[in-house]
């Protein structure tokens, strides 16, 4: 089986252009990790920059429809650029009408969609507060979900908790400016601005989180014999 990957920059392969080649300062969606995690087939097909309108447009869909077998799962993650065009793909509007789409796609292939809320950007207050940037988008995600009976994993309600766990200041090395940092190296005004984009262990935990999800989603664990009667203590 194939876990096949739709979505916007936070999802997709390395981009080492944008960090001047370094080996070390990948900058790279979650999806480039999950592999690592994972023993089924990862086929990453989200590209930087996409939306849910321009995914289909410029036939980036076409490609994961393409090699949809029964049995396979297709994760569907966009609303960051989505949020940029409120007048065509607002969230209860044209977003909402094209995850329901992919959605019905998907199953119509025998292949089992997934929705996943977007990652947060890493943007804490002046009191140390992390701030809500993707408005409705979210919400609208688990409720579709809910509405179609699609599992939702929530990336966004993830993200959240591991930058506050964290904490504003460790949190930073989850994205290239902070990673650089720790080594001594400068990087320019664009990338110490973008608290958007993972580096590697950003990447890496985000894809962690999502490889146990699925694996909660496949019954995973469920066979096993329960151990709390061991743990009973008089």
């Amino acid at each position: 089986m194939t876990i096949h990957l739709a979505g916007d920059s936070t999802v997709a392969p390395t981009d080492h252009g944008a960090t001047s080649g370094r080996e070390d300062l990948p900058l790279l969606g979650w999806g480039d990790e999950l592999a690592r995690f994972t023993d089924q087939d990862v086929r990453n097909l989200a590209v930087g920059g996409a939306t849910t309108k321009s995914f289909r447009d410029e036939g980036h869909w076409d490609k994961v429809a393409a090699e949809l077998r029964p049995g396979d799962t297709v994760v569907i993650q966009f609303g960051h650029n989505d949020q940029k065009e409120p007048e065509v793909l607002a969230a209860e509007g044209g977003y909402r009408a094209r995850l329901a789409e992919f959605v019905a796609e998907v199953r119509a292939a025998g292949a089992r969609p997934v929705l996943a809320t977007s990652v947060e950007r890493r943007m804490f207050d002046e009191e140390g507060r992390l701030r809500y940037s993707h408005g409705p988008y979210p919400a609208t995600v688990r409720a579709l979900g809910h509405e179609l009976d699609v599992p939702v994993i929530d990336l966004n309600v993830f993200s959240r908790w591991l930058y506050t766990w964290m904490g504003e200041d460790e949190s930073a090395v989850l994205f290239v400016h902070g990673a650089a940092a720790k080594l001594g190296v400068e990087v320019d005004d664009q990338l110490a601005k973008d608290n958007t984009h993972f580096t590697t262990a950003g990447a890496a935990a985000v894809a962690r989180f999502v490889a146990e999800a699925l694996r909660a989603l496949d019954g995973d664990g469920g066979d096993a014999e329960p151990l709390g009667l061991w743990l009973v203590r008089p």
